[in-house]
């Protein structure tokens, strides 16, 4: 049942406000008592064992489910369902086969009744941030994995959202595109400032790109901590050979072995 013993204001600067969040399916509780801020511009990546709610995480943010407990506010109002200003990458590109890159990043401008003009000029801009130029009229098929997904990031900012979601986007990638994606990832995000939510079972992954992760318990999913990421930007995959990286990846994996699992990269 949703409350309303929660403060209505929150910082100015905070985006997504979590306040005592708890799902439930029937008797299942698959998340309890989330407490979690993500101020604007900011990206943070949260990682767990699988099964510890992640991705119900992000579809309640999403607002593609409902909460049972606590409060859930995107700039500052109640989430009470599907959100417009937030884009979404899932762990596939769900591309559609039949039409070309520039055409399924502009299907969600016919979703969403967008001017068409405007749409297709926003699409060529963001075709040009991913280095996708030259591809436009090639099919999904004729597309590396990496590339799929840059079209698919491209079509979640079209509508350009405040918030984009990523639900383990680069999990279906060999090593060697991933950490070209995560690269690519970090730069479209220097480059457009989102504010970023990122769902992964990486933990390189997740400490490479971040501002903050987030680490969450085994199931019902709570959060177990929180570490700020203080590696300079950009960065690029040298990092990752740092003292202060294999620090932080030490750190979080700590909280996995503690738990007696690991899902990691």
């Amino acid at each position: 049942m949703m409350t309303d013993r929660f403060p209505k204001q929150v910082d100015r600067s905070t985006l997504i406000q979590l306040n005592g969040v708890t799902k439930k399916f029937g008797s299942f509780e698959a998340l309890k008592s989330i407490d979690l801020s993500i101020r604007e511009g900011e990206f943070v990546s949260v990682v767990g064992p699988s099964g510890c709610g992640k991705s119900t995480l992000l579809k309640l943010v999403a607002g593609l489910a409902p909460i049972s407990d606590g409060e859930l506010l995107l700039a500052g109002k109640k989430i009470s369902g599907p959100q417009t200003d937030v884009g979404i990458v899932f762990q596939s590109s769900v591309l559609l086969a039949w039409r070309n890159i520039i055409d399924n990043i502009l299907l969600q401008a016919e979703m969403r009744n967008m001017n068409k003009a405007e749409a297709r000029l926003r699409a060529e801009a963001l075709i040009a941030m991913a280095g996708l130029q030259g591809f436009e009229k090639k099919y999904p098929g004729q597309l590396s994995g990496g590339m799929q997904q840059r079209a698919s990031i491209c079509r979640a900012l079209l509508h350009d959202p405040q918030v984009l979601l990523m639900d383990e986007p680069f999990g279906a990638l060999d090593a060697m595109t991933r950490e070209k994606m995560n690269v690519e990832l970090q730069r479209i995000w220097l480059e457009s400032r989102k504010t970023v939510l990122l769902i992964t079972h990486s933990i390189p992954e997740a400490v490479y790109l971040s501002d903050r992760v987030v680490v969450m318990s085994e199931r019902p999913g709570s959060i177990a901590a929180i570490y700020d990421i203080d590696l300079p930007r950009p960065r690029d995959l040298s990092v990752m050979a740092s003292t202060q990286f294999a620090s932080y990846t030490k750190t979080i994996r700590q909280h996995f072995y503690a738990q007696g699992s690991l899902d990691d990269h």
